[in-house]
């Protein structure tokens, strides 16, 4: 008697959350974007959030929640109830450079969440203001080794992807440029099209449009091929930096603990949203890939890109 109590006491405790998980989504969801409007991570986000809200027929609603190279709006979707409501897009920034680059990071991307897939692939670009004496990747670093410490860059925040891309790039070429750190990519981006700073390295969506207005002048690819939309362009590599690659890429994670079926409704929702033919044309349109993985190939890649990057933050001096 005293077992059959136990296992109906369990079944109660147990059903809400399996009725939950049934009928999931019954109300939005909450898309957590650990960075600032108008940067790469913000634009493929928001692309996310709504075609899968019209597949999953919920309004999928964006929130950023930039600062911290990305680490505040991590820690709010980590310590968010894991019921599927509160999911967040993290990048290579937050989710393989945070670990090695904080040694107080108030979140751990392999613990703190369930991850359901990667979204998305794409290269950087590298552009500077038209006023700065380079068209080529040579032609800037010979520019950068004349006037050591002189140029200037600016990213998404300290950790991010665009710093980590130009850190490695600097290492790479053994030039020395400032950081100016933002809250987010599209704030670099302005001020890089104002003449504040020199140049910039952000994924393709961000920088595009002033590439086509000629308020920026893209230099180079950060990929190993050049990209459909802009032919002309070619990669870093070919044009000043042999052997340089630095790929952004994207998933979507829910906090740590949540149901299995809801974890299967996002992922089957996100496999038909990037499969659409409006999300392949906006990215295609960007320059970005979609891509999709099982939730454990996800955490085998996020591990792979850990161990890759922390020899580079390192050798930088970058770990604070």
């Amino acid at each position: 008697m005293r077992t059959l109590a136990r296992c109906t006491l369990l079944a109660v405790l147990l059903l809400p959350m399996y009725a939950a998980a049934q009928t999931y989504p019954a109300r939005s969801i909450r898309l957590v974007i650990p960075f600032a409007p108008g940067g790469t991570n913000d634009i493929v986000g928001r692309v996310i959030a709504q075609k899968l809200g019209e597949v999953l027929g919920q309004q999928v609603i964006p929130d950023n929640r930039g600062g911290a190279g990305g680490a505040i709006g991590m820690e709010v979707a980590a310590k968010a109830p894991p019921d599927g409501y509160t999911i967040v897009i993290g990048h290579i920034g937050t989710l393989a450079v945070n670990p090695t680059l904080y040694s107080k990071l108030p979140y751990d991307p392999i613990k703190d969440f369930d991850p359901v897939t990667l979204v998305s692939k794409l290269p950087n670009l590298m552009a500077i203001n038209p006023t700065v004496p380079a068209r080529t990747v040579a032609q800037f670093v010979e520019l950068a080794k004349a006037h050591p410490g002189k140029l200037s860059y600016g990213s998404g925040g300290t950790g991010g992807a665009g710093h980590l891309a130009t850190e490695y790039f600097k290492l790479l070429t053994q030039t020395n440029m400032v950081h100016v750190p933002y809250r987010g990519t599209g704030l670099a981006v302005v001020d890089v099209v104002s003449g504040q700073l020199d140049m910039v390295m952000a994924g393709v969506p961000a920088i595009v449009p002033h590439t086509r207005t000629g308020k920026l002048r893209a230099l180079g690819v950060s990929g190993p091929a050049r990209l459909a939309i802009l032919p002309e362009i070619p990669t870093i590599s070919e044009s000043g930096a042999p052997g340089y690659e630095a790929t952004q890429w994207y998933g979507i994670l829910l906090p740590a603990g949540a149901p299995k079926a809801v974890i299967t409704t996002l992922h089957n929702g996100l496999g038909k949203a990037l499969a659409s033919p409006a999300v392949k044309e906006r990215f295609a349109a960007d320059g970005a890939e979609p891509f999709m993985t099982t939730p454990d190939e996800l955490t085998a890649f996020m591990k792979r890109e850990i161990a890759r990057w922390a020899p580079v933050i390192k050798k930088a001096g970058l770990v604070q």
